[in-house]
This record gives C-alpha cells, sequence and structure tokens, in this order.
C-alpha cells in the first residue's frame, strides 16, 4: 500500500481528539505499532475512527473502521467510492456566513450520500475550531468559523485517501458487534469520547449518545476479551484516577502517561499540554 501512495495521506476532518500530533511520540516511546503485528497479513480495526489517523499512518493492508457518527461513515464511504463527485460539490461551496449558515440548515438525512458528505467537510472546514458537535436532535449546532481563506476542496489529499481506502471496509456499527470478527494477533486501535477529567470537561457530542463511566468500564470488559484472544490492543484515553483505577493491576497490561496538546477548544487559554493514557497489552 505504501508503495502506491507516495505521499502517505492526511485526515480529511478536524476532529476534536485526533491523534495525528501524537504518532511520532508513540514511535520514539515504542508503544506502537505492536512490534509482531504485520500489516499485510493481519487486520487493523478501530472502532471510534473519527479522523482516522492512526490508520493514514500505518496503511495496512486490511482495515476495518467503523463509527456510531453517520455523517462521518458515509463521508469515508464517498470519499472511498465517488471521490471525484465529491470533489466537484465541494469547488461550489462559498466562503460566507449566510451561506454557511444555509448549509448548516440542511437535514442530512434528506440529502444524497455525495451531498451528506461535501456538506459534512464543508461545515467542518468552515465552523468555528473545526469541531463537530449535535444537539439532542442530532442536528450540528456549531457556529461560523473566522479564517483567512480556509481549504474547502483538499482535492490532492482526497484522493490520497481514496486510494488508501480501497481494500477497507467502513462501517457505523457498535464496536462489540465490530470486533467480534477479531482474531489472535489482529491491531485494534480504541480512541473513545474520552472520560472527563471535570465536570465541565466533557466533550462527548459527537453522537446523541452519552460515554461516561458505565460505557467505559463495558469498553476495558471488551478491551479484556480481545487480550485474552491474543489480540494486539492500543487504548486512548484522559489521565484520570477512574480511567486508571480500572486498567491497573491486570496482567500483561501497561498504562503509560503522554503528552498531548489540545488546539480545539473554544477557550485559547485552555489550549496548551494535557497527559493522557495509553493502554496497551504489547
Amino acid at each position: 500500500m505504501q508503495n502506491i501512495i507516495d505521499e502517505k495521506p492526511k485526515p480529511f476532518v478536524k476532529w476534536v481528539g485526533g491523534k495525528r500530533q501524537l504518532l511520532k511520540q508513540f514511535r520514539l516511546m515504542e508503544l506502537y505499532p505492536p512490534e509482531k503485528f504485520n500489516t499485510k497479513t493481519n487486520i487493523y480495526f478501530e472502532p471510534f475512527v473519527g479522523g482516522g489517523a492512526v490508520f493514514f499512518d500505518l496503511l495496512p493492508e486490511k482495515a476495518v473502521l467503523s463509527d456510531l457518527n453517520s455523517e462521518l461513515v458515509t463521508t469515508f464511504n464517498v470519499i472511498k467510492n465517488d471521490v471525484e463527485a465529491l470533489i466537484h460539490l465541494l469547488r461550489k461551496y462559498k466562503y460566507e456566513k449566510e451561506y454557511f449558515l444555509k448549509i448548516r440548515a440542511q437535514n442530512p438525512e434528506k440529502l444524497s450520500d455525495v451531498n451528506i458528505a461535501s456538506r459534512f467537510l464543508y461545515l467542518n472546514r468552515t465552523c468555528f475550531n473545526g469541531m463537530y458537535r449535535v444537539n439532542s436532535k442530532g442536528g450540528f449546532n456549531v457556529p461560523f468559523g473566522k479564517y483567512s481563506n480556509p481549504l474547502i476542496c483538499d482535492e490532492n489529499n482526497l484522493k490520497k485517501v481514496s486510494k488508501s481506502l480501497k481494500n477497507v471496509e467502513i462501517k457505523r456499527q457498535d464496536y462489540k458487534e465490530v470486533l467480534k470478527k477479531a482474531k489472535k494477533s489482529d491491531f485494534i486501535y480504541f480512541d473513545p469520547p474520552y472520560f472527563p477529567v471535570s465536570k465541565t470537561a466533557s466533550f462527548t457530542n459527537y453522537t446523541k449518545e452519552a460515554f461516561l463511566e458505565k460505557e467505559q468500564i463495558e469498553l476495558r470488559d471488551t478491551f479484556l476479551e480481545l487480550h485474552k484472544r491474543g489480540c494486539f490492543v492500543m487504548l486512548s484515553n484522559s489521565d484520570t484516577p477512574f480511567i486508571n483505577e480500572i486498567y491497573s493491576g491486570i496482567k500483561g497490561v501497561k498504562v503509560t502517561q503522554v503528552q498531548a496538546g489540545r488546539m480545539i477548544n473554544s477557550d485559547s487559554s485552555k489550549r496548551g499540554k494535557i497527559t493522557e493514557v495509553l493502554v496497551t497489552n504489547y
């Protein structure tokens, strides 16, 4: 795969908690990728794919990417299967506030897949801080962002992304269902909605579903099940007492602190270095 693509594709969306900035640190700390993971014969799973930075860095031959965000999954599939039509539409979009509000007001359920994808990318490129947030009814509610000249259609990168997705399964499915097919020596990377570091710090509005204590414990149990199966498992989360506690004391599982910078925040004074944890079983 890497021979086909001279320069690696980049994530095509800005995503809260995106891992692109951390990949070099993961490698320097020898936390990733698993030494024995074969990118040609084994399958890579990323069930909370978001921007997909880890996938685009590894470029495995076989992969299953999934998420519960239906617009994100549709966009991945449109880029995979119909990138030229998507590029054609994106070229027509304008960076103007009234135009932005008109596009934001559209109901994606009434749009074709390629129009869902073009709207999704346009809003991501032009909304405030590139955030994706929905209200209780599932409506996108991030305001217009002020940029000098936002790149709405990154044609070159979209074509690279399309090429990289040719042999990849992309699904809107719960992670537990997706991972029923994971077998020994497959590699699973979890980048779930993070457990909040404080009562006001939670940002889990990628979908309408919450992801708190109960959901985090269910995810930990899935991590352990995959560990028993002989899969390579890596998980990112917030560096909180709760997360450290539920992954501590497990034979063969290591919890490592990593430094992360957070650039997507409505308060610029809070866009700084924070610690996260990386949980691995290899």
